[in-house]
Parts: C-alpha cells; sequence; structure tokens
C-alpha cells in the first residue's frame, strides 16, 4: 500500500493516476458503507467527489495532517461523517417542510469545519491514558455501564461512572486549551 504523501502529493497536485488510485482503492469501502445506510450509488458517488472536494481544498489551504492513521482510514471517517451528516439532514426535512436552499460552497465549508472538529477531538482522545481511552470509546459506543464494569472490571457502575465523567472533563479540558478550538467553534 502506497503511504499517506502520495495519496497528499498527488490530490496537490490534480495526479490523474494518484487519484485514479485513490478512487479504485478507496471508493469501494464508501460505496459499500453508503449503500448499508439507506444510500444509493449515486449517493455514494456524490459523498467520496465532495470527500476529494473538502480534503483538496484543505491541502491547498493548509498543510493536511493524517493524524495516527492511514489515509485510507482519513478517507473513509470524513465519508462516514458526511453520508451520517446527509442522512441527519434528510431527516430534518419532511414532505411539509420547506427546503432550506443551501449553497454547495457553504455546505462544503461546513463539511470541512465538521471534519477539523472531528480530527482534533480525535488528535486529543489519542493524548488521554490508555484507561481514558478505553472508557470514553466504550461510552461513545454507547456501551452500558454495566457493561463497562465488566470490561475494565471496575468494582461498580458508580466507578464507572465517575470514570467517564473524569475523562470526559479531561478531554474537553485538552479540546479547550487547544488554540484551534477557538477557530472550530465559530
Amino acid at each position: 500500500m502506497k503511504n499517506n504523501n502520495y495519496f497528499i502529493e498527488g490530490i496537490l497536485h490534480s495526479n490523474e493516476k494518484v487519484i485514479t488510485d485513490v478512487y479504485s482503492l478507496f471508493f469501494p469501502k464508501c460505496l459499500k458503507f453508503v449503500l448499508q445506510n439507506k444510500g444509493q450509488t449515486a449517493d455514494a458517488e456524490d459523498i467520496f467527489q465532495k470527500v476529494l472536494m473538502q480534503i483538496s481544498a484543505r491541502i491547498r489551504c493548509r498543510e493536511l495532517e493524517v493524524v495516527n492513521s492511514t489515509f485510507e482510514a482519513y478517507i473513509f471517517t470524513a465519508c462516514k461523517n458526511l453520508w451520517r451528516r446527509e442522512l441527519n439532514k434528510r431527516k430534518r426535512v419532511t414532505n411539509t417542510e420547506v427546503k432550506e436552499l443551501v449553497s454547495e460552497e457553504s455546505d462544503m465549508a461546513y463539511a470541512l469545519l465538521e471534519q477539523e472538529r472531528w480530527e482534533l477531538f480525535k488528535e486529543k482522545l489519542e493524548k488521554l491514558s490508555d484507561n481514558c481511552k478505553q472508557v470514553l470509546t466504550l461510552f461513545l459506543k454507547k456501551v452500558s455501564y454495566a457493561d463497562i464494569v465488566i470490561q475494565l472490571s471496575y468494582s461498580s457502575e458508580t466507578v464507572a461512572r465517575q470514570r467517564v465523567f473524569k475523562c470526559k472533563a479531561k478531554l474537553i479540558e485538552t479540546v479547550k486549551s487547544d488554540e484551534r478550538f477557538k477557530n472550530l467553534i465559530s
């Protein structure tokens, strides 16, 4: 498998071979995810194209860092996040509501901002202790406190709740203390 830099540089310089590689290597996973989650092939194609445009814009604006993962994981996460956002948007719009027209540029900007927030969150989560990472990962996967007690050998659900609370507080503190946080909330 080619390294992250191969894909980043190729996208930056609009290298046709690299972009073809990106599509052939990574689109099938995005397509499978979208199809399994109430989407069509055309939806997956749109999502994948938007993610590539988002990555391209990001590379041109500032250096893209694929933190603690492969380019494949990065692009797949971006596709998942964008598709989930699209599904949520579709849920909010019913037949009786008037659809709000959102320009493609502002939609793209919002998706990019959302991806940057996710990356900051993931980066700060990785810097927590192993125990906090485990606790928060289970909590975010909506694992019950009873199961957290069993999986992490805590003495009670109260201990698990306290640990989740302390780890969440630590994560929030580290995210808020990062200088990028102020730019990402506005």
